[in-house]
């Protein structure tokens, strides 16, 4: 379980268990009482307090999981309208604007913009990622990731595996950009490609309906003949 690295990206106005909560279920898309108490280091009776807010917010929902032996569970999870409470590093103006470039000055024009952007990106990340081995690059990206919003984290498969690894993303910031423009989405992955200098592969998309962004990052090896 990942720690959200900035509980301020939540939208004002919830106490911070409430942050936590939402957090949490956004990763493990459902718990339960037992689960969420235990990660939040709380009771069970603290838990399900907050919890009935966040339903009256209409942010949670539970459902019955038949998928245990015995009498079904009841777990929790997000409903589509919590997607407000979630930062977005590019307000509804940024999609306006895409819009008019679109109409006026057809894709290229928007794929000019978003490459800009790509570029002024690639020089902050860069300043972060330089002198670090390829491992660290990856684990230091997604921290960057995370602070920005993404609730991201990294992972290493094992050699057996092939010893890629994966940088998930479990919210989208960009999501009502990316619905309407995949070219926001195709710029990011150019962006980590040239960062790492790695071949990436994009399992998942949540702008297209995924519940996370999904990279398989493969480290580019120099051949000898």
């Amino acid at each position: 379980m990942i720690i959200p690295a900035n509980l301020e990206n939540v939208s004002d106005g919830f106490s911070e268990p409430k942050k936590k909560i939402l957090y949490y279920l956004k990763v493990m898309q459902q718990a339960g009482l037992e689960e969420l108490a235990k990660v939040m280091k709380v009771s069970r009776m603290a838990v399900h307090k907050h919890l009935v807010l966040l339903q009256n917010r209409g942010l949670v929902e539970s459902i019955e999981n038949r998928g245990h032996v015995g009498r079904p569970r009841m777990v929790y999870q997000l409903t589509s309208q919590s997607k407000t409470v979630f930062p977005k590093s590019y307000s509804a103006i940024a999609t306006h604007a895409l819009d008019f470039i679109e109409r006026n000055m057809g894709k290229e024009g928007v794929e000019k913009v978003l490459h800009e952007r790509q570029t002024d990106l690639f020089d902050q990340y860069y300043k972060r990622l330089k002198g670090l081995d390829f491992d660290k690059q990856v684990k230091e990206l997604a921290r960057i990731r995370d602070e920005e919003g993404y609730i991201a984290e990294s992972k290493k498969e094992s050699k057996r595996s092939g010893g890629k690894h994966v940088l998930l993303e479990y919210n989208c910031p960009i999501i009502h950009i990316a619905e309407k423009h995949w070219e926001a989405c195709s710029t990011e992955t150019e962006l980590f490609e040239k960062l790492l200098g790695a071949d990436i592969e994009t399992t998942h998309r949540a702008a297209k309906g995924d519940s996370i962004c999904k990279f398989v990052i493969k480290e580019k090896r120099e051949e000898y003949f």
